[in-house]
């Protein structure tokens, strides 16, 4: 038996102080009032929770059930009673205080007191009930009391607000903020990893259930630094999943499923989930199919490309012979030949440089020599005879 309080009585904010007792067939929790109070028979209980406070404000044991029962005047799978191992309120008007302040060191130490001897108070209750449930009228019942492995836990958001999302041997849970998240792991179908990327600081989990009539439960805008841990914990859980660059519409993709699960299964279940894997595959290969040739085969444009270098190459053989043998006709040339050369050619420009009645005048006298040639020659042969 232990004491605490259960909220869902008028909501959150009605905290009503009471007894969790264990009995044979299951927990009564009584109030100071006999019109309000809670029994929950064991063979209705799916999933037991218990979660000491560590960095939390409460100590809490937790209920999920088979079927609803009426809490109040609520409807509720989900109970929780807890104890608060604090006080949730801060002075104010009190100023800070020193950290060696012995009246600050002292209510600390008190705190830290209470939250140990609050923890150690429901383990003891715990470790009884486990022992009840123990005896071999209860083995068919399967129940021992859960415990949330913080060391796995990643932040999330669930519902409208982020919350610490923790997993337990069984399922995965959220037990502090309301709505409560209890999901059994033995209901799941696949886990889909969405807006997983190099560049994403956080992406989304798509807990897809066995059930296909259940909604796709999401939890949103978790730490891309989670990612690593959240693999690891489902390879351990053996729970399949898949990763994709985009978020899914999971509605028409489960009706589709319903309406023919032979065709679903036909084309190989989920691992159309794989497409992106696949397509970045069949890319690859088709890039590798482009790049390779055969080494004994050449291509007609390299080919061309040889017999154009190859004719280069021969004209400019050819000109090398060419230059060379200029070259030798000049270093064998001697210096007067080469004067010679050059007053020829100073000639000939000198030729070009005269007027036409300069070279008319030339050409007049050229014409008289030759015609004064045979007269004279006629006059010498008279003066013989």
């Amino acid at each position: 038996m232990i004491s605490g309080y259960v909220p869902q009585f008028g909501g959150r904010a009605r905290k009503l102080t009471g007894t969790l007792e264990a009995h044979m067939n299951g927990f009564r929790y009584s109030t100071s009032r006999a019109d309000e109070r809670v029994d929950i028979m064991y063979g209705n209980i799916k999933h037991a929770f218990f979660q000491p406070a560590e960095k939390e404000m409460i100590t809490l044991l937790h209920f999920h059930l088979h079927n609803h029962i009426m809490v109040g005047n609520k409807k509720t799978k989900d109970v929780q009673f807890y104890v608060e191992v604090m006080e949730m309120v801060q002075n104010i008007g009190g100023g800070k205080r020193s950290a060696y302040d012995p009246d600050e060191i002292e209510e600390e130490q008190r705190e830290r007191d209470r939250k140990n001897k609050i923890n150690m108070d429901f383990q003891h209750f715990v470790n009884r009930v486990n022992d009840l449930w123990g005896q071999p009228q209860f083995k068919g019942l399967d129940l021992e009391f859960d415990q949330p492995l913080r060391e796995l836990g990643f932040h999330g958001v669930p519902y409208k607000a982020s919350a610490f999302i923790v997993p337990t041997s069984s399922c995965l849970v959220e037990l502090i903020e309301t709505p409560f998240l209890v999901i059994s792991l033995s209901d799941i179908e696949i886990v889909n990893l969405e807006r997983v990327g190099l560049a994403q600081k956080n992406f989304d989990m798509a807990i897809v259930f066995k059930d296909f009539k259940r909604d796709v439960m999401r939890i949103d805008s978790i730490p891309s630094t989670s990612l690593d841990g959240i693999k690891e914990w489902l390879d351990t859980t053996d729970i399949k999943y898949y990763e994709s660059r985009l978020n899914l519409n999971w509605r028409p993709i489960l009706k589709t499923i319903m309406d023919d699960p032979q065709q679903f299964i036909e084309e190989g279940g989920w691992e159309f989930l794989n497409l992106e894997a696949t397509d970045s595959d069949s890319e690859n290969s088709a890039e590798s199919d482009q790049g390779y040739e055969p080494s004994d085969v050449e291509p007609e444009s390299d080919s061309e490309d040889e017999d154009s270098d190859s004719e280069s190459l021969v004209e400019s053989e050819d000109e090398e012979e060419d230059s060379e043998e200029d070259s030798e006709e000049e270093k064998g040339k001697t210096w007067e030949e080469l004067e010679r050369e050059a007053s020829n050619a100073d000639r000939e420009k000198g030729n070009e440089s005269d007027s036409e009645d300069e070279r008319r005048r030339r050409k007049m006298k050229a014409s008289g020599k030759a015609r004064a040639g045979p007269s004279s020659a006629a006059s010498k042969r008279m003066k013989f005879r």
